[in-house]
């Protein structure tokens, strides 16, 4: 028996048809078309179809595509420029070597917004206990951890520079 469900995926709008069991990670990849997110291991243990669901991280293969009805999902695709160029955290796992054979980088990426999402300003181990649950089987994870750690210094520094400054207070003449 197929349901209904309503996606709002990378800020498109998706109304489908799906059975209960089908995974979120399947319908991504399979109707939506969006294979950014892999398939690991489908255990929920390796982190690589990690997507944010309402800003929260989640294991794709574990969760069930009914249970994202009327929710908003973010998947590797969302995280480019309106340019096309990568945004800061993908162009700072380029730019730190935070990626070799790149199968793991989509949830890598994502597990790394969502920690800079509620915590800007991560320490390392804070990034380090947020990648917990992704596995990489090539770069040993320094070049990973640095990788968010750049990318949360330049979004810092962007939004310094973003700010408006303060008006100047009005000075009253006696």
């Amino acid at each position: 028996m197929m349901q209904p469900v309503n996606l709002m995926v990378n800020g498109t709008p998706y109304e489908l048809l799906v059975h209960p069991s089908r995974s979120l990670l399947q319908v991504l990849r399979d109707d939506l078309h969006l294979t950014g997110t892999k398939e690991g291991c489908g255990t929920g243990y390796c982190g690589a179809c990690t997507v944010l669901v309402e800003d929260a991280a989640v294991n794709a293969c574990l969760y069930f595509a009914v249970d994202a009805d009327h929710r908003h999902v973010r998947t590797i695709e969302a995280m480019r420029a309106p340019d096309g160029s990568p945004q800061a955290l993908p162009a700072a796992f380029i730019e730190c070597s935070g990626l070799q054979c790149g199968y793991c980088t989509p949830g890598m990426i994502m597990s790394a917004a969502a920690l800079l999402a509620s915590d800007p300003s991560p320490a390392e181990d804070d990034v380090r206990s947020a990648l917990s649950g992704n596995i990489c089987r090539c770069t040993g994870y320094q070049s990973i951890v640095a990788s968010v750690m750049l990318a949360a210094a330049r979004m810092a520094q962007h939004e310094r520079q973003t700010q408006p400054e303060p008006s100047p207070r009005s000075r009253s003449r006696a």
